[in-house]
């Protein structure tokens, strides 16, 4: 398929009420309003929890959050993405949707999980990346810690578009800074982050810095720090095209597998 020319990415950066699905729906349903004609839109790790290890949230998740998910999708006619608290067959996993309007739903789960948190004593890693094709455009979807973990994010000159959602804390604004245009840089991809704002039930402070970089690593905007927004970035894929033309850098990539 034909990629469409430009593609219409809205960073969602918002504040995330603690451990509250319902009153988060309603929330993003009201911040939703002002968002219109864009072909993806991007929500922050745990959009209806904030980032917790209460793993009985999983059920509203399921009952209340996946049908908003696609109800949403439908109506703005748009890709829905973000991370909630699923249950399956009687494991935890910080799982990512990626919810289209048709209907069709592809899902990738976190990869690394954060041990500072115990996050990996509640929660089951993810074991496959997600490369996941809407409009001729390629992309690879992957959860804040995972940033960390170049190897998980490496292109093999099969996605276009690094995405990454997350709640990473102020206190770590630098390393969020730093290795996002890195991503770029070293992938030659599109890179979008989407963080929160607010503080959580653990006291700590997220300050957003949601940004987009180019294959070049420029950074083309970011979201007000502490502040709820939304921005609109539109991707151009002719013009990563050409930066990969004249600077085929991928062609000498390292060829290696992942295995368990």
């Amino acid at each position: 398929m034909q990629a469409q020319a430009k593609f219409k990415v809205a960073l969602v950066q918002a504040n995330i009420h603690w451990e509250n699905v319902q009153k988060n729906i309603e929330h993003f349903n009201e911040l939703l309003k002002q968002i219109s004609a864009v072909d993806l839109i991007v929500l922050p790790e745990m959009f209806t929890t904030g980032f917790s290890i209460n793993t009985e949230l999983a059920k509203e998740n399921s009952t209340i959050a996946l049908p908003w998910l696609q109800a949403t999708a439908k109506e703005k006619n748009a890709v829905m993405c973000g991370s909630v608290i699923i249950e399956e067959s009687q494991s935890f996993y910080n799982r990512l949707f990626w919810v289209e309007p048709s209907g069709r739903i592809s899902t990738y789960d976190k990869r690394h999980l954060f041990s500072l948190s115990e996050e990996p004593k509640h929660f089951s890693a993810g074991k496959e990346r997600l490369i996941v094709e809407y409009k001729g455009w390629k992309f690879c979807p992957l959860v804040c810690y995972d940033l960390r973990f170049p190897v998980w994010s490496r292109n093999q000159d099969n996605y276009n578009v690094l995405l990454y959602i997350a709640s990473w804390p102020q206190k770590r604004d630098f390393a969020w800074n730093t290795l996002l245009p890195a991503r770029a840089i070293e992938n030659q991809s599109y890179v979008i982050g989407v963080n929160r704002i607010g503080i959580d039930g653990n006291g700590l402070s997220y300050s957003g810095n949601s940004a987009v970089y180019d294959a070049l690593g420029e950074k083309l905007f970011s979201n007000s720090v502490h502040q709820e927004s939304i921005k609109i970035a539109t991707l151009d894929f002719a013009s990563q095209q050409k930066i990969r033309t004249k600077l085929p850098f991928l062609n000498d990539r390292d060829s290696y597998s992942i295995s368990e």
